[in-house]
């Protein structure tokens, strides 16, 4: 894969895997994470961490059940969506809504570092080929996360933006890993 902006490498496509429950096609990405499960979990739910990675930030913490609103990253009016939490066990596990999508994350320790699996559920109806998009999403987010749990931070890659950060090349990889099923 080419350098991008910054020299900014998004290295090789995160084991994913695709799969049809309850109407909803669902996308599996597995990542690991050099570092524990109590700060990737607060990349997860405190909504200063969020803000710097995911391409919505939270009007709480996300840790506790219950009613929470999550804002599109597009500029200084995002979109808001209903983020209902359904699951919060520190550090195990988040299960949240984000609009229509459903998104579970599992933390898991493997070595020193901390393997995260995320389902992402898309609204019933929606068409499967919006995975391999999502997850060439999800793969520059969380590697904006890694940086900021490494300590260095690049800031959120999203919308537009992750066209100049590899987004199309990753896509297109995705889209091959997941339709050899």
């Amino acid at each position: 894969m080419n350098g991008t902006a910054d020299g900014f490498e998004p290295g090789p496509p995160q084991p994913v895997a695709q799969a049809r429950y309850a109407g909803r096609w669902t996308l599996r990405f597995t990542q690991v994470f050099p570092h524990p499960a109590q700060a990737v979990w607060a990349a997860l739910t405190e909504p200063d961490e969020l803000g710097a990675w995911a391409p919505y930030s939270a009007d709480r913490n996300l840790g506790t059940v219950g009613p929470a609103t999550l804002t599109l990253a597009e500029g200084a009016r995002g979109t808001t969506f209903d983020g209902t939490v359904t699951l919060a066990q520190r550090p195990v596990a988040l299960a949240h809504a984000w609009g229509r999508h459903r998104l579970h994350w599992e933390l898991r320790l493997v070595g020193s570092g901390t393997e995260l699996t995320l389902l992402h559920s898309l609204g019933e109806g929606d068409d499967e080929a919006e995975l391999a998009s999502l997850a060439a999403g999800w793969h520059l987010c969380l590697l904006v996360a890694e940086r900021l749990l490494d300590g260095t931070p690049i800031g959120r890659i999203f919308g537009a933006t992750a066209l100049d950060y590899g987004f199309d090349d990753l896509q297109q990889r995705y889209e091959s890993r997941l339709n050899r099923g």
